[in-house]
């Protein structure tokens, strides 16, 4: 394949290339909403260069994407994109969780400890893992490039904020966010996250709901086992993995509700 992968502080091309040709990029998760802009950009002709996409890192090896979704992304996506002539920039930060995790606090009352497990409200994966390596990408980028932003026609809070040279092809074509989902299953292109999540995410995002949480424990022990081994790790900054509980908590609830469900399932022989 020739997507292209870069780290932290990529170089571009040199700028009078991009002077001669403005540039259009489709920030994407490849979630829904991403994915059916670059559709509609297929479908009526709009410009687009690429589609940038940041991959956050659990270690250097292992992706924080799920994987189930890490597949959609690789083997289904970004192929059919490609054969369209649409290219991925792939970006990844020098950072990953497990380094943020081990990060040891230099100052203020937790100086000494781990940082340990990022805050629900400010999560410092996706500030250092997620929009730094997207924000050193945009600077090798001419000022006058456009960028799409999968925002759907029936999200006006968050159409607000769009500034600048930053636009939502779903708004342009009145695509609600059900409708979005409805023509990325016509075209195959809907990734399996959605058959038990509402939204994208990391595996090990603390903002995780329940269901996603319940999900990683039983479709992916190996990943929820690398959690429970952080969670024993000693001198964090705190000990809960998201605001309400740890992942013991977690374990032992999910543990229990198995067990209930294995004597129900047994009764019912």
């Amino acid at each position: 394949m020739k997507y292209t992968y870069q780290t932290d502080g990529p170089r571009g091309p040199p700028a009078f290339y991009w002077r001669k040709n403005m540039k259009h990029i489709l920030s994407c998760s490849f979630g829904k909403d991403s994915i059916a802009t670059a559709l509609l950009a297929l479908q009526h002709g709009e410009p687009l260069d690429e589609l940038v996409y940041c991959e956050v890192m659990f270690s250097e090896e292992i992706s924080g994407e799920l994987p189930e979704h890490n597949r959609f992304i690789h083997e289904t996506a970004i192929p059919y994109f490609e054969q369209r002539g649409i290219q991925t920039r792939v970006l990844r930060s020098e950072k990953t969780y497990l380094s943020c995790f081990y990060h040891v606090v230099t100052r203020g009352r937790m100086k000494g400890r781990l940082s340990g497990f990022p805050l629900s409200a400010h999560c410092a994966i996706q500030r250092d893992c997620k929009l730094a390596p997207i924000r050193a990408y945009h600077k090798t980028l001419p000022p006058d490039t456009m960028q799409y932003i999968g925002i759907a026609a029936d999200e006006p809070k968050r159409l607000t904020r769009l500034n600048g040279n930053k636009t939502s092809l779903l708004d342009k074509y009145h695509m609600t966010e059900a409708e979005a989902r409805t023509m990325c299953e016509a075209e195959g292109l809907l990734s399996p996250l959605y058959e038990f999540s509402r939204r994208g995410g990391c595996w090990f995002c603390p903002n995780a709901s329940m269901r996603e949480l319940r999900h990683l424990y039983n479709a992916h022990p190996d990943l929820w086992q690398l959690l429970l081994e952080l969670q024993d790790a000693p001198n964090k900054a705190t000990e809960r993995f998201n605001r309400s509980y740890t992942l013991h908590d977690l374990d032992l609830r999910f543990c229990l509700e198995g067990e209930q469900l294995s004597f129900f399932t047994y009764g019912e022989r």
